[in-house]
């Protein structure tokens, strides 16, 4: 484990792309603390990647701050069947967009 000086803000690093074990690893060394609202068993995510966060990276919080992170199951379900599909590496496909207010008006009639 990493000491880190205790200075009252940290730098958000960049989780994405990072599997969930490794991401929280790097929030610990980091003094952050890192929260998943689509995975209840966080703490047991193993494999999933990380294909969203906010803040985003390289934004000063105080030590301790919550970090919110999504994942994707790290297999992209292509198994043995061809040919498979193009595109970005699994854990890379989605919008890394700020997360919105769920109950805004204005957003919901734009979906």
């Amino acid at each position: 484990m990493r000491i880190t000086p205790k200075s009252f803000e940290v730098r958000v690093p960049r989780f994405v792309g990072l599997m969930a074990v490794d991401a929280r690893e790097t929030a610990e060394a980091g003094g952050l603390t890192l929260v998943a609202p689509d995975r209840p068993d966080f703490h047991l995510t193993v494999v999933d990647y990380v294909v969203r966060q906010y803040p985003p990276p390289g934004v000063e919080v105080p030590r301790g701050a919550a970090v919110t992170v999504w994942f994707e199951l790290g297999d992209d379900g292509g198994g043995v069947r061809e040919p498979r599909r193009g595109g970005p590496p699994p854990g890379l496909r989605r919008a890394l967009d700020e997360p919105g207010d769920p109950f805004d008006r204005a957003v919901a009639r734009a979906l």
